[in-house]
């Protein structure tokens, strides 16, 4: 088993970021790079999280076997054998052997290092750029993030220049390296207790709400509200921008050399502009270059930007609105069949999409009435009260882990606790438990806030690229101070415990921080502590009413403005649910209609069929015989069409209307 569980673990974490950006992000319309970049970015940060624990356990194995070796000692088999005390330290099923470790952290750490500060900044600001070339979005990108990049190498040459004139200082690379890395961990924690304080309370209490079937449907009615109000925004900005590319595209010829940026922009528009610009488009005309004042490639650019923007957002809208759709409707329907009397889960609409039958085999309108009206709620609760212990611990342990004697960080009291009898099952699950609780805490964040529509991660596929990377970028910069904030609660720090024992392989890669002393014993210690701050002001929603206060609608009980965005959702939910049952009656009254009359229309259209083609034999047939016997019918009928013209009444133009016959009005009605 030596490294098979790091390798089960490398594919499992592949496939869950895989399986994340493909919710998220869009593989068929979005760049390869932008895809490839990301699922990186990712994947590099969950394996840390998940590979964590067998660092852990592998080095409480190595510290026994240390221990065993410093005294006289006798190997045998997979465990090594105390000679006086008979102590056995077992190998764990999951051990991975000496230096497979430090290579693998010194590989994510840094490749995620370059991946945050230099890869993702870059490619953000050419997946934003408008350019129509390659070399146009790279020298885009490039002056976009000059600022961004001479910002950091100004205060890092400040820095050797201030250690190569003060004679104090002796450091060296591997000083520098760790100064470097401790000014990230340094940024990613100040960030990290932010995120970690909102989520220890949130995450509980959007778990306890959710059991309130009244409190959900009425912050969705909420939410329909703000989404129209967003969804008519984004809908009247794409026509202004459409009409901007209109006069933009019929200034420009076909034979103009800026007509291919025009095509390129034409492309990113929506099918039915493209349909409408092309009929009004005259490409016969040429331009004049001295009558009209064409615009620039620079503002050409600019508008490719605009169109990118504005198409994504108004897509995003569109399949946002039709979900909320469905949340509403399903929300509505457990409000009505809690009441029912045969326990059966009856729906308004039927789903859009095909149901898989081994799911529709099991799970039954009875199984679905027990699951949604009386077992969902009390499973939410139960899990928010879980999810709360979780929370009270870690705020605990994040305002006593500096504290060893005695040990007061709960954390650290189970694992030393399982490292007596050296069960390593125990220290890897209690460890894994531990990361991936913060881990949901912080990311889970990450993936609600919004900044704007600059920032915000929609799943469905309605990620725009720019918002794709900046998740990167926050992933690779929270989860290095996660992880040594993780070892620090459960004191696998050296620096925390303040005991010359062996570290783990992942702070061995981090260095030692006592080269800045005040980082390693005030930073790191005191600052998390902010947490419980933090907590307080997420428990009061002082963050929301403040955003309330700013004109941003937030969801709160006692306020009017909420009341009143609650009526309005509850109206367009209404209205939209109208507007689908007519729909669903229409197509039920076709169905009927073709499966009543449809062998009739059937029959009728064969008989039709029948007559046609006895009439057209009988046509071929009086067309082979002579043409003279029948020279004087023809001349008689010619006669009587000239008579029937003759008796004709003229119309009367100046009439109200052309047809004042009332069988001619009648059977037109």
């Amino acid at each position: 088993m030596s490294g098979a569980a790091l390798g089960l673990e490398i594919v499992f974490v592949f496939f869950l970021a895989l399986f994340l950006l493909h919710r998220y992000g869009d593989f068929k319309k979005q760049h390869r790079l932008v895809i490839i970049a990301t699922l990186l970015a990712w994947y590099l940060c969950f394996l840390i999280v998940f590979i964590l624990p067998l660092d852990v356990s592998t080095t409480i194995y190595n510290r026994c076997k240390l221990a065993v070796n410093s005294s006289p000692a006798e190997s045998n088999g997979s465990y090594v054998t105390l000679a006086p005390s008979k102590q056995k330290c077992f190998k764990p099923w999951s051990y991975i052997p000496d230096g497979i470790m430090p290579i693998f952290w010194r590989v994510v750490y840094w490749t995620s290092q370059f991946l945050t500060w230099i890869l993702l900044p870059f490619m953000q600001s050419y997946a934003r750029s408008g350019g129509f070339s390659i070399t146009g979005k790279i020298k885009t990108a490039l002056i976009e993030n000059a600022i961004y990049y001479g910002t950091y190498l100004l205060i890092f040459g400040a820095f050797l220049i201030y250690v190569a004139v003060n004679p104090n200082f002796n450091l060296q690379w591997n000083q520098l390296q760790t100064i470097g890395i401790a000014a990230a961990n340094t940024w990613g924690l100040f960030l990290l207790v932010l995120l970690l304080g909102y989520g220890l309370v949130e995450i509980p209490r959007s778990h306890w709400n959710g059991a309130k079937r009244g409190y959900l449907l009425m912050k969705t009615y909420f939410k329909a509200a703000k989404l129209m109000t967003e969804k008519a925004d984004a809908e009247e900005n794409l026509e202004d921008i459409m009409e901007e590319v209109r006069k933009v595209s019929e200034s420009i010829k076909y034979n103009h050399p800026l007509r291919k940026c025009v095509d390129t922009i034409l492309k990113k528009c929506p099918t039915e502009y493209q349909e409408r610009m092309g009929r009004n488009m005259d490409d016969y005309e040429d331009f004049d270059e001295r009558q009209n004042s064409y615009p620039s490639e620079k503002s050409l650019a600019k508008l490719h930007k605009q169109v990118i923007y504005s198409v994504q957002r108004h897509r995003r809208t569109q399949v946002q609105w039709q979900i909320l759709l469905e949340q509403a409707f399903y929300l509505e329907d457990v409000a009505k069949n809690e009441s029912s009397a045969t326990r059966q889960f009856v729906h308004t609409f039927h789903s859009q999409e095909p149901e898989n039958k081994i799911i529709q085999y099991f799970y039954t309108p009875t199984v679905e009435w027990y699951w949604e009206c009386l077992l969902r709620p009390w499973f939410y609760r139960v899990l928010a009260v879980v999810l709360a212990t979780f929370s009270v611990i870690v705020v605990w342990s994040e305002c006593t882990f500096f504290s060893t004697k005695p040990v007061l960080s709960l954390f650290a009291v189970f694992i030393q606790l399982a490292e007596k009898t050296y069960n390593y099952i125990y220290i890897e699950m209690a460890c894994f438990l531990t990361i991936f609780f913060l881990s949901i805490c912080v990311y889970s964040t990450v993936f609600r806030i919004r900044v704007f529509n600059y920032y915000y991660l929609a799943s469905h596929h309605q990620t725009d690229a720019y918002s794709l990377l900046f998740s990167g970028m926050l992933f690779c910069r929270l989860t290095p101070p996660l992880c040594l904030n993780f070892l620090g609660l459960t004191h696998m720090d050296a620096t925390i415990s303040h005991k010359k024992t062996q570290p783990t392989a992942y702070t061995s890669i981090m260095g030692s921080m006592r080269v800045l002393s005040f980082i390693a014993d005030g930073f790191y210690i005191y600052y998390p502590m902010l947490v419980v701050i933090l907590c307080i002001a997420t428990y009061f929603s002082l963050g929301t009413r403040c955003l309330n206060l700013l004109g941003f609608q937030q969801f709160m009980g006692d306020s009017e403005m909420t009341s009143d965005l609650i009526d309005e959702g509850k109206e367009l939910i209404r209205r939209e649910k109208r507007k689908r049952q007519r729909q669903e009656e229409g197509e039920n009254r076709r169905r009927e209609w073709k499966e009543r009359y449809g062998n009739r229309d059937d029959s009728t259209r064969s008989r039709a069929v029948h007559t046609d083609q006895k009439e057209s034999s009988f046509s071929e047939t009086n067309a082979n015989r002579p043409l003279s016997k029948y020279t004087r019918s023809n001349g008689r009928t010619e006669r009587d069409r000239i008579e029937l013209l003759q008796d004709a009444e003229p119309l009367d133009f100046n009439a109200d209307s052309v047809n004042d016959d009332p069988l001619e009005s009648d059977s037109g009605r």
